[in-house]
Formats: C-alpha cells, sequence, structure tokens
C-alpha cells in the first residue's frame, strides 16, 4: 500500500480523528483511488416527510431534525467524489432507510463506476415509528467500485443478511459499530484506510481503532446528541 499519508493532499485534515468539517470539502483533499472502504451515511428527512408527522421540533426525532439536511443534489455530489476516492473493486456501504430503499437509490450512483452487488438490514431490536408497520431496521446497500468480483477482496462470507446489533444511541444517527467492525475486516486489509465523510457519531473510527485501519472523516457538527 502506498504511504497511509499520500491519501492526503494537504495537512489540513488528520488521519484518525475527528476533523470538524464539511464532508465535501475533505472529499477535495483526498487523491484518487486511494480508498479502501467507504461507509457513507446521508442527513435526509426520506421517511419522517414520506410518514409527514410534522411534530419532530417538539416531540419526535428533535435531535435528528436539527441537523443540516442534505437533497439529493448533495448526495449524489458526495457519491460521485467518493467513487473517485475509492480504489478499483473498493466498497461504498450506503446507509439507507425504508423510503429510500422503496423509492431507489440508483440515481444518486448514475455517472459513477458503482455497481449494486448486495444488501444488509440492521434490525435495531428498538421499536419506531410507523403508521402502519414499525420502523425496526435499516438498510445498507453495497456499492463495489469496478471491476465487481468478491474472491480476494471480500473475506468474510459468514456475514448475514440480517444483523441484529442493538447501540446506545449516543447520537441520532448512532449505528451498529459491531457490524461496520466486520464489514472493514471483510473488505480491508491492515493499514488500509477507511472513509467517512459525513461521521455523525463516528462509530466507522471505533470500528477502525478495533480492527487497525486508519480513519479518515469528519462531521460538520460535533457533539454527543440523544435522540428524542
Amino acid at each position: 500500500m502506498e504511504n497511509k499519508l499520500d491519501i492526503l493532499l494537504s495537512n489540513k485534515f488528520k488521519l484518525d480523528k475527528k476533523n470538524l468539517t464539511d464532508g465535501l470539502v475533505l472529499l477535495s483533499e483526498i487523491t484518487d483511488s486511494s480508498i479502501s472502504t467507504a461507509f457513507f451515511d446521508p442527513q435526509y428527512r426520506g421517511l419522517l416527510d414520506k410518514l409527514q408527522y410534522g411534530n419532530e421540533g417538539e416531540t419526535r426525532g428533535k435531535a435528528r431534525s436539527s441537523l443540516p439536511q442534505m437533497d439529493d443534489e448533495t448526495i449524489k455530489k458526495f457519491i460521485h467524489e467518493i467513487d473517485r476516492t475509492l480504489k478499483p473493486t473498493g466498497h461504498l456501504f450506503l446507509w439507507v432507510d425504508k423510503f429510500h430503499l422503496c423509492e431507489g437509490v440508483m440515481p444518486w450512483s448514475d455517472g459513477t463506476d458503482l455497481e449494486l452487488v448486495d444488501m444488509i438490514v440492521w434490525d435495531k431490536n428498538r421499536m419506531k415509528m410507523g403508521w402502519r408497520s414499525r420502523h425496526v431496521s435499516e438498510y445498507i446497500v453495497v456499492f463495489q467500485k469496478k471491476p465487481t468480483k468478491a474472491k480476494d477482496v471480500w473475506t468474510d462470507h459468514n456475514i448475514l443478511d440480517i444483523w441484529k446489533e442493538e447501540v446506545v444511541k449516543t447520537h441520532p444517527h448512532s449505528k451498529p459499530v459491531g457490524l461496520q467492525r466486520r464489514l472493514i475486516l471483510a473488505t480491508t486489509k491492515p493499514g488500509d484506510v477507511v472513509l467517512d465523510p459525513a461521521a455523525g457519531g463516528f462509530s466507522v473510527l471505533e470500528a477502525c481503532k478495533d480492527t487497525g485501519r486508519h480513519f479518515i472523516g469528519g462531521d460538520i457538527a460535533f457533539g454527543t446528541v440523544q435522540s428524542s
């Protein structure tokens, strides 16, 4: 692997640290084809808008609804930049909710070298909102940068496509460290760099610390925020 410092165009950002930054600015400082694996958890209202609760600021989802929102064009820019920074055969793990899963996320990857190769359901074991069925899951859509292949680049074939893991909420976007740790181990080698340009609660950083991988990522806001 190239020197890990070579992935950055300047010393504006630090590896293995929580960088306070706009993710697109961070991405602009990362060299082409230098990242082994990336995670992206867009901040969109998606399901909240679809269900039209309307009272998030008062009683429901106050912390989440107060975060800066991304429109579709911004999400596309992130994904195109992630595509540029990924090595060939590298993976992007894209977190989506039920609304975006049903509506389709493929337009976000138009014009990239990313191909849809898998999906994993995260069962939070924690019941949430819903007018009809109650929301208990989120989803990881798995993209791979061409050329797409599994042999030698995905080394753990015992990851179930329904993953149950309960997390302690420390951020509106708290994610399962155990699942992310397993995905990192499956798709990277020791010393590789993992990217998360919209890191939220920095659970990917935690997973990298546990696995001997380097982390480059940041978020536009810091702080431990409990969801209401």
